[in-house]
C-alpha cells in the first residue's frame, strides 16, 4: 500500500452514503458558528482561553487533574506513551490495538519500545491473559511498564471493555508497578451504550484520552488527561512532535460544541448500527457480528462474493465502505440517517441477487 493516500477517483459516482468511518463527519452549521465565534490566543504558551476551557472540562469529565489538547488521537497515544516509558520498555496491549496495528511503528521508532500483543476475543484480552503475560523484572527481559486498552475495541467490532475487566486490569497493573493507558478514541460511545459515566469508566487509569473527530463530529482534535506531572511530561513530547499550536481555540470550540450537543445523540448511531446488522442478518450467506456501538463488521463470503468485491460494487452505487481484518466494516455516525441504512440494505440485497 502506498504511503500517500489516493485522491478520489473522478470517474466514480459521488458518495451519497459514507459508512467508511466516523472520521468522515462534517462540522454541522451550529458547530461552524461556534468555531467562527471562538475566543482565541496562543495555545503554545497557554494563552488560548477556549483551549484552556476545553482541557479543564475534559479533565473534569474524565476525573483527572489536568489535560492537554492534541491535533489527533494518534498523537495522544504516541506522546502519552513516550511520557510513560523509556527506551527498551515493553507495553502490553491487545494484538489488534491501534498502537500496534495502526500507528506506523512510531512507538518503536521514536521511543524504542516494544509492544507485546495479547490474544483475546473481540479485540479484548482478559485479566487472566494479562497475568499470564507478566514476567519477573530481570536484566534479561524488557521492563514491562504500561498496560494499554482501547475503548471501544475498533477491530474487535466496536466492542466495549466491561467495567469489571477494566477494574481487574488496573488492580493487576498496580500490583506489578505498571502504568495504565486507555486509548479512548470511542470512549463516549462506550459510555452512552452502557450508561456508565466517563470518569467512572476511566477510574484508576493513569492516562486516558477522547477523540473529537470521530462520532463527536469535530473536524480535528483529541484531549489526553492524567495527573499534572504526567501532563507536563506529555507537553514536552507534544512540543517536540510539532503538536503545539497557535490560535487553536477555533478547533477547540468545535470540541466544546460536540460535548454540549453530540454526546447523547451517539445513541442514534448505535440504533442505526443495530438496524444495519439486523437487516444484514436477514440476507442469506452474510455473517454479521452483532454491534455493541456504532461499528458493524460483516462477511458476505457465504453469499458468493468477497468483501472487496462487495465494497467495489457498492462504491459504484455511491456507498462507501471499507474492508478491515478480512471483513467489511460499516461505521455509523451523525451524517448517516436511518433512511440511508435502509437504502444501503436494499443495495446490498441487489448486489447479492446479482451474484
Amino acid at each position: 500500500m502506498p504511503f500517500t493516500p489516493a485522491r478520489p477517483d473522478p470517474s466514480q459516482p459521488a458518495v451519497r452514503i459514507n459508512l467508511l468511518s466516523d472520521t468522515q463527519t462534517k462540522p454541522t452549521p451550529a458547530m461552524r458558528a461556534a468555531m467562527a465565534a471562538a475566543d482565541v490566543g496562543d495555545e503554545q504558551v497557554g494563552d488560548d482561553p477556549t483551549v484552556n476551557a476545553l482541557c479543564d472540562r475534559v479533565a473534569e469529565l474524565l476525573g483527572k487533574e489536568a489535560a492537554v489538547f492534541m491535533p489527533s488521537g494518534t498523537m495522544c497515544n504516541v506522546a502519552g506513551l513516550l511520557a510513560h516509558c523509556r527506551p527498551g520498555d515493553e507495553i502490553l496491549a491487545h494484538r489488534t490495538a491501534h498502537i500496534l496495528s495502526r500507528e506506523g511503528g512510531t512507538h518503536a521508532a521514536l521511543g524504542g519500545f516494544q509492544i507485546t500483543g495479547l490474544d483475546g476475543a473481540d479485540g479484548k484480552f482478559t485479566p487472566d491473559a494479562l497475568r499470564a503475560a507478566l514476567h519477573p523484572r530481570t536484566r534479561y527481559e524488557a521492563a514491562q511498564t504500561v498496560v494499554s486498552v482501547e475503548q471501544t475495541a475498533n477491530i474487535g467490532g466496536g466492542t466495549i471493555w466491561s467495567k469489571s475487566d477494566l477494574e481487574a486490569i488496573v488492580t493487576i497493573a498496580r500490583d506489578r508497578g505498571l502504568a495504565t493507558h486507555m486509548d479512548g478514541a470511542r470512549l463516549m460511545n462506550a459510555c452512552v451504550a452502557t450508561g456508565i459515566g466517563a470518569s467512572r469508566m476511566s477510574d484508576g487509569w493513569d492516562s486516558v484520552w477522547i477523540d473529537f473527530s470521530k462520532g463527536l463530529g469535530a473536524p480535528i482534535g483529541a484531549v489526553l488527561a492524567g495527573t499534572r506531572d504526567y501532563i507536563d511530561a506529555v507537553w514536552r513530547w507534544k512540543q517536540g512532535l510539532g503538536g503545539s499550536m497557535r490560535q487553536a481555540g477555533i478547533v477547540a470550540a468545535a470540541c466544546i460544541h460536540a460535548l454540549d450537543h453530540h454526546v447523547e445523540r451517539l445513541a442514534d448511531d448505535h440504533a442505526n448500527a443495530h438496524a444495519l446488522a439486523h437487516g444484514l442478518g436477514q440476507i442469506d450467506g452474510i455473517a454479521v457480528q452483532q454491534p455493541e456501538t456504532n461499528l458493524v463488521f460483516f462477511d458476505p463470503a457465504g453469499a458468493g462474493i468477497s468483501g472487496a468485491a462487495m465494497v467495489k460494487a457498492l462504491r459504484a452505487k455511491g456507498v462507501l465502505l471499507a474492508t478491515m481484518d478480512g471483513r467489511i466494516r460499516a461505521c455509523t455516525h451523525l451524517d448517516v440517517s436511518a433512511d440511508m441504512i435502509e437504502e444501503t440494505l436494499g443495495l446490498i440485497r441487489d448486489v447479492v441477487r446479482a451474484v
